[in-house]
């Protein structure tokens, strides 16, 4: 098991919460994902926040999640900004959970 920090650079997740627990993988937030990829000044911007976490995090020798990514175009540019794990629409809608195998359970017998 490994232990995350979700929703990093919003609320509480923050340099002071990445200082102070004993985290393996930064979540970046999806608010941070609309504009990259674009040809914008704020997808320019976008860009190199995630540049600039994806460097904190390899500092700390963690591994990042983009979470939102809806693209082809966000999954292209994040993947090239370095971000180890890409997270959202783009690769498939949340679903329910497989039910897990009871360990020691028979099948009924006839």
């Amino acid at each position: 098991m490994r232990v995350a920090l979700d929703d990093f650079g919003t609320g509480y997740s923050s340099l002071s919460a990445l200082a102070g627990l004993p985290v393996e993988v930064l979540k970046i937030d999806r608010s941070f994902m609309a504009q990259v990829g674009q040809p914008s000044p704020e997808g320019m911007r976008a860009a190199e926040l995630v540049r600039a976490v994806v460097a904190l995090a390899r500092a700390f020798g963690l591994d990042t999640v983009a979470e939102g990514v809806e693209t082809q175009v966000q999954a292209r540019a994040l993947s090239e900004l370095g971000c180890t794990f890409l997270q959202g629409y783009h690769f498939g809608r949340p679903g329910p959970l497989p039910q897990p195998a009871v360990h020691g359970a028979h099948a009924p017998v006839a």
